[in-house]
């Protein structure tokens, strides 16, 4: 994974696991509704687990601490 950077997101987030953690609800959300926080040519990622980890990184995903 280049983009976004692992740091980047790390910055975000507390830990490598809670990051897999939204990261795979999103994209499971992402399947279910096909919805989508961006238009579909500013993502980079062609699959729903890099385009989740694209709107953490863009802030449109809020994490609760």
């Amino acid at each position: 994974m280049i983009y976004p950077s692992i740091d980047k997101l790390l910055n975000i987030v507390s830990s490598k696991y809670e990051l897999v953690h939204i990261a795979a609800k999103r994209s499971r959300q992402i399947n279910n509704t096909n919805f989508l926080q961006l238009p579909t040519r500013k993502y980079k990622s062609e699959k729903n687990i890099g385009k989740s980890l694209e709107e953490l990184s863009e802030g449109l995903i809020k994490v609760k601490k």
